[in-house]
């Protein structure tokens, strides 16, 4: 079954007329399509497209988790001025995610109000779904990518030389087999394990995913408990791909998909493991809080028909101390943190924690 997840997004909130897509099929569980471009940028150019700074506009929007990765991913290799970035907003209709936050609707570089004109340039009548995160090629104005678990890793091993100087190694050679086993699990079970809860079409197939949901949070709280970081004593690839799910946890999953049986702040080892990286230079920093309410309630609409965006949670937590500095462990190892964001990778003060009561 082929469902058009933006998160895998929408136009603007004000174009309510707009069509909005279906996500739950009634009677079913929720698979996603995971048929995604398989193109890569590499160094050796082997699929028709090099490694070449300046070349290439990662487009991506920060309510998306997939997205965020990238986001994350790009800022603590330093990696901005190799790749420019593109930012839809946080909505979108059942065609394409657009490009409202630009000055007219239009993205500065590449031209194009929807990012489906980029899906189209390359692939005329492209019949899946429009999603980000995705690389656009700027000479071309087709999109090169969209297979989110690749992009990121190749930002990790294929653009080495434009990485900054204190660039961690997010991928390294000798733990890859246990970084991809664990990414596995934490894929299946939590980052689309809570999809599957909350767009599952009978009550069988949510039972089914909430219990494996909360069995792998149990597993990864007892891992967590004696290490400070999923893999090795660094922040790897893994750290990134479960935090931008933490991240939404209480914001969104637990309400709108129904992922109750706690909340993160009921779960102190993920809790405390959350804010850690939270207040690491890189992660915090990309995470855009009100976009991502404004996504999940106002698209899913067959989920939440009345588009009402709630209020709550309280968000000042994320700031307290986390004490994880005790398990040991050097968030960047012997690299440095990244510098402050600039430009566009700035999240509006307002859409972040607030740093008051």
């Amino acid at each position: 079954m082929s469902v058009f997840v933006a998160t895998v997004g929408s136009v603007s909130s004000n174009q309510t007329s707009t069509p909005q897509a279906a996500y739950v099929a009634p009677g079913t569980e929720f698979v996603r399509d995971t048929a995604y471009i398989e193109s890569r940028i590499t160094r050796d150019g082997r699929d028709g497209y090099p490694v070449e700074p300046g070349r290439y506009r990662l487009v991506a929007a920060r309510a998306c988790p997939w997205a965020n990765r990238t986001l994350i991913v790009r800022r603590l290799l330093g990696l901005q001025d190799a790749i420019s970035l593109g930012l839809c907003g946080p909505t979108h209709d059942a065609d394409s995610w657009t490009f409202d936050l630009d000055p007219g609707g239009v993205d500065p570089v590449l031209g194009i109000p929807r990012l489906k004109d980029a899906y189209e340039k390359r692939f005329p009548g492209y019949p899946k779904g429009i999603t980000v995160p995705a690389v656009v090629d700027e000479t071309t104005g087709e999109v090169v990518t969209n297979d989110f678990p690749q992009i990121t890793i190749d930002f990790e091993v294929e653009w080495t030389d434009y990485h900054r100087d204190g660039a961690p190694d997010l991928y390294p050679q000798r733990l890859r087999a246990e970084i991809d086993q664990v990414n596995r699990g934490v894929y299946t079970e939590v980052n689309n394990g809570v999809y599957r809860c909350g767009f599952a079409g009978d009550q069988a197939s949510y039972d089914a995913a909430y219990a494996r949901l909360f069995a792998k949070l149990d597993e990864l709280s007892q891992r967590l408990s004696t290490q400070r970081y999923l893999v090795g004593d660094t922040i790897t690839e893994a750290d990134v791909r479960l935090f931008t799910t933490l991240a939404r946890f209480d914001p969104v999953y637990h309400g709108h998909f129904k992922c109750n049986r706690s909340k993160l702040t009921e779960m102190p080892v993920l809790w405390a493991y959350a804010r850690d990286l939270f207040q690491t230079p890189g992660f915090g920093d990309t995470t855009d809080f009100t976009q991502i309410k404004q996504h999940y309630y106002m698209v899913h609409r067959d989920v939440n028909p009345s588009g009402i965006v709630p209020d709550g949670p309280d968000l000042t937590g994320w700031l307290t101390p986390h004490g994880r500095e005790e398990l040991g462990g050097r968030p960047f190892g012997d690299g440095t943190p990244p510098p402050p964001p600039t430009g566009n990778d700035i999240v509006p003060e307002q859409n972040w924690v607030p740093t008051h009561g």
